[in-house]
C-alpha cells in the first residue's frame, strides 16, 4: 500500500475515482431512470429501451472512430495529459447541460448523454495510456486493479450522496426528487473535473517522439501502421476480437441494467440501491482480482468473470423480483471490475515501448466498438420481439463468444506478443 500511495500512482488512480461518477450516477444510475420517466415520459418501455440503446450505440461509434487517431497524435506529440483534460472538460460540460433540460426533451437529453459519453471514453483512452508511465510491467495487474477499485469507491461515494438527495430532497433544500436528480448531474460534473487535476499536476509522461510534418497525416499513418502490426500478430488480433465481444456485453450491462429493471416493473429505488451495492462490493473485489491476476494469470481471471456474466444473463431472463436484482447486482460486483482491470493489464503487456497511447488508442477503439453492438441489439430486439425481457439474451452470445475466443489465446511466458 505504501507503493500504491506514491504520488503518480495515486494521482492516476484518482482519475478513475473522479470519472467513475459519470459512469455510476449518470450512465448506469440516474440517466436511464430520468430518461424513461421524465425526458421520455409517455413512451412505452420498448421504445424507451430502443432510444437509450441507440444513443449509447451512436456515442460508442463516434469514440471508436476517434480513439486510435487521438492516441497516435498524443503519442507523437506527448500530449496525453492535455488531451485527457480536453475530453474531461467536454464531458463535464455535456453533463452539466443535462441540468437545464425540461420534461419531454428526450432528444436533447439523448444528445447530451452521447456527448458526455464521448468525453468520458475519450478521457479513458489517455488515462489508460498513462498506466505505462506510472507503473512497471510487473505491477500492471495490481496498479490497474487499484485504479478500478478507486473508481468503484469514488463513484460509489458520490452516488450514495446523490441517492440520498433523491430519497430525502428536503434535507438538501431541494423541492422534489426531480430537482435532486438534476442537481446530481451538477455534482458529477464538479467531482469529475476536480479529481482530474492531480493527473495534470503529478503524473509525468515518458519522453515523447518529436512531431514531424502534418500531425493529421502522421496520425493516420501511425494508425495504418498499427493496424498492419496487429494484423501480423495472430494472438494479438485474436485477443482484441475476444475483447471486443465480451467487453460489449460488460458495457451493455452497465448502461442498460437499470432500464431493463424498470421495463420489468421494478421500483427505481430498488434498482438504484442495487447499483450502489455493486459499487461498494466492486471496490474490494477489484483489488482481489488484481491478486488473482498475479496468482493464476490475467487470462484465467477474465475467463472466470465471463462465466459468471453468462450465468447472470440467463438468470436475468427469468428475473421477477427486487431481491433477485439485488443478488444479481452483488454477484456482478464481484467480477465486473476484475474483468475490466485484468483486460487492461493484459493489453498493457503487449504494448511496445514508446507506443502506449497509439496502442491503447487502438485497444480503446475496439472497446468502444464494444459499446455499439450490445445496446443496438437490445434496442432492436426489444422492438422486434415487443419484449425487453427477450432482448437480454443477446448478451449471452457476446459473453460466450468472447470467452471462447479468449480461451484460444495463449499468452507467451515473457508476456510480449510484439517482437
Amino acid at each position: 500500500m505504501k507503493w500504491l500511495a506514491r504520488r503518480p500512482v495515486l494521482s492516476w488512480g484518482l482519475y478513475d475515482w473522479g470519472n467513475s461518477a459519470f459512469a455510476t450516477t449518470v450512465m448506469a444510475g440516474f440517466f436511464p431512470v430520468f430518461f424513461s420517466q421524465y425526458w421520455s415520459a409517455g413512451a412505452n418501455t420498448e421504445l424507451t429501451t430502443a432510444r437509450l440503446g441507440y444513443a449509447n450505440a451512436i456515442a460508442g461509434l463516434v469514440i471508436a472512430l476517434l480513439a486510435p487517431f487521438l492516441g497516435a497524435i498524443a503519442d507523437r506529440g506527448g500530449r496525453r495529459r492535455q488531451m485527457l483534460f480536453v475530453f474531461t472538460l467536454f464531458g463535464t460540460l455535456a453533463t452539466l447541460g443535462l441540468f437545464f433540460l425540461a420534461q419531454g426533451q428526450w432528444l436533447a437529453a439523448a444528445a447530451l448523454f452521447a456527448l458526455g459519453t464521448i468525453g468520458f471514453n475519450g478521457g479513458v483512452v489517455f488515462g489508460d495510456a498513462l498506466l505505462l508511465d506510472v507503473a512497471e510491467p510487473r505491477d500492471y495487474d495490481r496498479v490497474s486493479a487499484f485504479g478500478y477499485a478507486l473508481g468503484y469507491l469514488g463513484g460509489g461515494l458520490l452516488f450514495a450522496v446523490n441517492v440520498a438527495m433523491v430519497v430525502k430532497p428536503a434535507l438538501f433544500g431541494l423541492a422534489d426528487a426531480a430537482a435532486a436528480v438534476r442537481w446530481s448531474f451538477v455534482t458529477v460534473a464538479i467531482w469529475w473535473l476536480v479529481f482530474t487535476l492531480p493527473v495534470l499536476l503529478f503524473v509525468r509522461e515518458g519522453a515523447a517522439r518529436p512531431a514531424t510534418g502534418n500531425a493529421l497525416v502522421a496520425g493516420w499513418r501511425e494508425l495504418a501502421a498499427t493496424a498492419r502490426r496487429v494484423r501480423g500478430q495472430p494472438l494479438l488480433w485474436q485477443f482484441l476480437l475476444a475483447y471486443w465481444l465480451y467487453i460489449d456485453g460488460v458495457n451493455t450491462v452497465i448502461k442498460m441494467a437499470v432500464n431493463y429493471g424498470l421495463s420489468l416493473g421494478l421500483q427505481s429505488s430498488d434498482l438504484l440501491g442495487a447499483l450502489l451495492l455493486t459499487q461498494f462490493i466492486g471496490f474490494p473485489a477489484a483489488l482481489v482480482f488484481g491478486r488473482v491476476g498475479e496468482r493464476v494469470g490475467a487470462r484465467a481471471g477474465v475467463l472466470i468473470g465471463l462465466a459468471v456474466y453468462a450465468l447472470i444473463t440467463v438468470w436475468a431472463y427469468f428475473l421477477d423480483s427486487a431481491l433477485e436484482f439485488y443478488l444479481m447486482a452483488a454477484t456482478l460486483g464481484l467480477v465486473q471490475g476484475g474483468v475490466q482491470s485484468l483486460s487492461r493489464s493484459m493489453f498493457g503487456r503487449l504494448v511496445p515501448e514508446g507506443k502506449s497511447a497509439e496502442y491503447f488508442g487502438f485497444y480503446n477503439m475496439v472497446g468502444k466498438f464494444g459499446t455499439v453492438l450490445g445496446p443496438a441489439l437490445m434496442g432492436a430486439l426489444a422492438l422486434a420481439a415487443n419484449s425487453t425481457r427477450a432482448s437480454i439474451l443477446a448478451l449471452l452470445l457476446l459473453f460466450v463468444g468472447g470467452g471462447a475466443l479468449l480461451w484460444r489465446v495463449r499468452m507467451p511466458g515473457n508476456g510480449s506478443l510484439l517482437r
